[in-house]
């Protein structure tokens, strides 16, 4: 085999992703536009990834900018220059759950939540060692099993039960066989916000069957129906379990890439010696943003919970007017859509239909097998642009399907 076709059997198996396949058609049609003088072809609405247009706290800019002057933000940070960061989660972990934590012991700082969990496989887990996902989920949390090597059990999460995971779909000796699961409400692509209930019965699983409980929650303030539910407010989390937060959501620093986790003191220094292998920690003037928004701006997901809101309710209804099944979504930033029917009946899957709405339209949405089996036949579209752009892609795509 040549060197240039020498590659790793866990990297083949990771394939390309649907976020890098959505980017590569996407780069196509920004080439269509280009080549279009006339101006014929609609522009793109890209719908496709949950980073907003929304604006962070002004307080969380301005501390980043005033610490990007000191010597030290330009320095290679290492865990003990995070304290003053972790004393901040901690604190805010005090407010938010009403639960001590030790930010020694129990709080890592991250390079965004998906980094977390994807790396939390590597450090728990052995090759061949089975963990349970659910179906669908995030991409990065089957990632991480994959370059762990690890066996992937998949839950499935049934629309008929409003996306509950059923925990009596396996049998007590598959319980036995796992050694990690991963969980996520809210619930990242079907947009559920969930129940504190789903979460409780999932510790008492890991509890009795010694299985290590990660929990990724970036969604926690961003719940638009009822209350998000948390690892961190069963009083058993330390036995068992991780829980994963994240600035890019509640606070708008995506591109920031900051989050952190809470846990267990022997699983958050697991994951610690692990990333000290893999990297240091983001800059200190990105922490002082941070902990400017924690302390600052702890109210700025209520802001953006309303404009989520107003952006949920009239893409709904626009998608409705043109015939588009839309289910209920009771968290921010998505709709979880089922392909139409029309469509399904031309023969596309989720992949192709998202290529060809795309073509035809210039609207780019996430096929939902990208997001595992339990997604083929769905896409996800993201609220990240305001309500009169959102509802003019509703047109577009309603005018293209009536043509099918």
């Amino acid at each position: 085999m040549p060197i240039s076709e020498r590659i790793s059997n866990r990297v083949a198996q990771l394939g390309s992703g649907v976020f890098a396949r959505n980017d590569q058609r996407k780069e196509v049609y920004r080439q269509r536009l280009r080549a279009d003088p006339g101006h014929v072809l609609p522009p793109l609405l890209d719908l496709s990834l949950g980073s907003t247009d929304l604006q962070p706290p002004a307080v969380a800019l301005e501390a980043m900018a005033a610490a990007l002057v000191e010597p030290a933000s330009a320095s290679y940070c290492l865990h003990g220059a995070t304290l003053p960061f972790r004393e901040a989660v901690a604190a805010w972990a005090q407010r938010r759950f009403t639960v001590p934590v030790d930010p020694e012991r129990e709080v890592l700082l991250l390079v965004g939540s998906q980094e977390g969990t994807a790396h939390l496989p590597l450090a728990v887990l052995n090759p061949g060692d089975a963990a349970l996902l659910l179906d669908p989920c995030y991409p990065s949390h089957r990632g991480g099993l994959q370059l762990a090597s690890a066996e992937t059990v998949l839950l499935p999460l049934d629309p008929a039960r409003g996306w509950e995971p059923d925990f009596n779909h396996l049998l007590p000796s598959q319980w036995d066989a796992l050694r990690l699961m991963v969980l996520g409400f809210p619930h990242n692509p079907t947009a559920t916000t969930g129940e504190q209930s789903w979460l409780d019965g999932a510790v008492a699983r890991a509890i009795d069957h010694d299985i290590v409980l990660a929990h990724d929650n970036p969604y926690v303030d961003l719940a638009l129906d009822g209350e998000a539910p948390a690892l961190l407010r069963h009083p058993d989390w330390r036995r068992c379990g991780i829980e994963f937060f994240s600035f890019s959501k509640g606070w708008c620093l995506g591109g920031y890439r900051i989050a952190f986790a809470i846990g267990a003191e022997w699983l958050i220094t697991a994951l610690r010696q692990l990333k000290g292998i893999v990297d240091f920690n983001q800059s200190l003037a990105l922490q002082a943003g941070a902990i400017a928004a924690l302390e600052q701006a702890p109210h700025w997901p209520e802001h953006l919970r309303g404009v989520y809101r107003e952006r949920r309710d009239r893409m709904a209804a626009a998608l409705c007017s043109e015939g588009w099944q839309v289910p209920h979504a009771s968290m921010a930033l998505y709709h979880w859509l089922p392909v139409p029917a029309v469509a399904r009946a031309r023969g596309l899957d989720s992949e192709s239909f998202g290529a060809a709405l795309l073509e035809a339209t210039g609207v780019c949405l996430t096929p939902g097998n990208g997001f595992g089996p339990g997604g083929e036949g769905w896409q996800r579209l993201a609220l990240v642009h305001p309500s009169e752009d959102l509802e003019a892609g509703a047109a577009r795509m309603g005018a293209w399907l009536r043509q099918l």
